[in-house]
């Protein structure tokens, strides 16, 4: 299907329960994206389907249009193609993906909804569902008011873990996505892929992570040792991925290793001579950047070799009940640690960064005096947080998947029905002129 750019004013289409019409783009890997949509139809709202690549391709069942034009034509594409098809909402998997970002503009420009499925600001097992963007791009309300009316939406919820999967089926799930990507360039010429490092490079790495491990398990053991023992008083730095958008988009950092100088020589500088810094990686880390040589490097360099520890593996919990404070630059950790009383210092933009939850006086502070997450303030915001964006779910376990597709018809639902003016809502989702801010 070949659509050419559209001319004339944009419609702004009807939302009355009769003529929801859904637009999904790129989703998660594995099998959630065809069952939400599946699930869509079921609940009456039709649903259209764009494909970029083969792994799209291969998994929708059903008809779709294939975009196999070049990315700087997509806006323009997207926009003719939603007028034409009287789209009222667009979903798609991660707001940076490039085509996703977009998509985003677009539906701003002709006012249609736009939401954002990614993995849960809460972790395991959360999804988050959110209109419009994340992290920086949240419109998460700031007005206290409104904020409250959503904490007490969201109050009470049981965040104790429900679905689990293993690391095989998400690997194994991504691997297949990543290589039949590669594998469709002949049908995609122009398709423009969001991954850091190409995909044979990406798998066969692991390799390198499995060699980091070995060559450090002594040291991770010893130092483990000594924390389980109360032996260290040390400060924890939760790494995240080189790849990861939240450090690509959302970071004033291009590589984590601007980063990792900017703290150890800070903490060479201003931390107690009795502090050590722990560094933990990420588990997902594909070993491509060898963080312990880097780690080694800096500490060495800046003199703080002996205090400065990698940790590869251990029980984040544990980790975060015992530290003296929580260095991220915009990771999810952040929220497991307020909800642990640990103090948080965010180098990025993190939809947790506020007063009254982080730690506000930066760097050179934070060693010896934190501020302390208010805890009244934290259970208001995660309340507010759940209210607004967050789903119960997993991509990848079953029973999961069948709770946070249930969860997100429900969403749908509710917007739909206070749209067509069926029932009244205080949900912030019920029209879209209540979450522009």
């Amino acid at each position: 299907m070949q659509i050419g750019e559209a001319s004339g004013p944009a419609r702004r289409p009807a939302t009355t329960s009769s003529d929801r019409r859904l637009l999904f783009l790129q989703g998660p890997p594995g099998p959630f994206w065809v069952e939400l949509g599946e699930a869509c139809r079921g609940a009456g709202m039709e649903v259209f389907k764009v494909n970029f690549c083969l792994p799209e391709e291969i998994r929708w069942p059903t008809p779709a249009t294939r975009y196999s034009g070049r990315l700087e034509d997509w806006d323009r594409w997207l926009e003719r193609y939603c007028v034409d098809n009287q789209i009222t909402d667009i979903l798609y998997y991660a707001d940076r993906l490039p085509y996703h970002a977009a998509a985003g503009q677009v539906a701003d420009r002709l006012g249609l909804r736009a939401w954002v499925l990614e993995n849960g600001y809460l972790r395991p097992d959360w999804l988050t569902f959110e209109p419009f963007g994340m992290s920086d791009r949240s419109r998460l309300p700031r007005s206290q008011a409104r904020r409250q009316a959503l904490a007490r939406q969201g109050a009470g919820a049981n965040l104790s873990p429900r679905f689990r999967h293993s690391f095989a089926e998400e690997g194994f799930a991504e691997v297949c996505y990543g290589l039949a990507s590669a594998i469709g360039r002949l049908r995609y010429p122009n398709y423009r892929s969001d991954r850091y490092y190409p995909p044979i490079y990406d798998y066969l790495s692991w390799g390198l992570r499995w060699t980091q491990q070995l060559a450090t398990a002594r040291a991770r053991r010893r130092v483990s040792r000594e924390i389980e023992a109360g032996a260290l008083s040390f400060t924890l730095l939760a790494l995240q991925l080189q790849s990861d958008y939240q450090i690509r988009a959302s970071s004033p950092y291009d590589h984590l290793a601007e980063m990792l100088e900017e703290v150890i020589a800070n903490f060479a500088r201003r931390a107690p001579h009795d502090r050590h810094l722990i560094i933990k990686g990420h588990p997902l880390d594909n070993g491509c950047e060898n963080w312990p040589r880097v780690i080694r490097r800096l500490s060495r360099d800046h003199g703080v070799r002996h205090r400065v520890h990698w940790l590869d593996g251990g029980d984040l919990d544990a980790l975060i009940r015992r530290a003296q404070g929580l260095i991220t630059v915009n990771s999810t950790v952040g929220l497991k640690a307020l909800l642990a009383d640990c103090p948080v210092l965010a180098l990025g933009s993190a939809i947790y960064d506020e007063p009254g939850l982080t730690h506000q006086r930066g760097l050179d502070r934070f060693w010896t005096s934190p501020d302390h997450p208010d805890s009244a303030h934290v259970e208001k915001f995660l309340g507010a947080l759940i209210a607004w964006s967050q789903v119960r779910g997993s991509f990848y376990d079953p029973e999961g998947r069948a709770h946070g597709i249930h969860e997100i018809i429900n969403r749908l639902t509710m917007v739909q029905n206070c749209t067509a003016g069926e029932k009244t809502s205080t949900h912030p989702l019920a029209s879209r002129e209540t979450v522009v801010l």
